[in-house]
């Protein structure tokens, strides 16, 4: 099965950008859908983009048009490059990974089968 290690989270004032890097171990990246979420304190897990096995990167509405998600299958690496960003993305963000997942369940976190520890992002002045 997979291990997933987030880093590259930290402190960022408003209108900053930071990139979050989800490691895999254990088997490829590229045998899985991938997906993105983040938590904030006392808030459900939320949605921040994802890719299906086979298929095209999904965004969350917050993350649409400021967040951009990649996948290097060399280095066993998903990355979500985050620009323009405000206090209200502050969250633990999470990276997880499913062998099977519908498109229609990617939004859900019980759906998928892995997580990493997550990986903390603080926008602040």
């Amino acid at each position: 099965q997979v291990q997933l290690i987030e880093s590259g989270g930290g402190l960022v004032p408003p209108g900053g950008s930071l990139r979050l890097s989800c490691k895999a171990s254990g088997d490829s990246v590229y045998a899985y859908s991938v997906g993105w979420f983040r938590q904030a304190p006392g808030s459900e897990r939320e949605f921040v983009a994802g890719i299906k096995r086979p298929g095209s990167y999904i965004y969350g509405n917050s993350a649409k048009g400021r967040f951009t998600m990649s996948r290097d299958n060399g280095e066993n690496t998903v990355y979500l490059q985050m620009d323009n960003l405000k206090p209200e993305d502050t969250a633990v963000y999470y990276c997880a990974a499913a062998r099977r997942i519908i498109t229609s369940s990617l939004r859900k976190p019980s759906q998928w089968d892995y997580w990493g520890q997550g990986t903390q992002v603080t926008v602040s002045s």
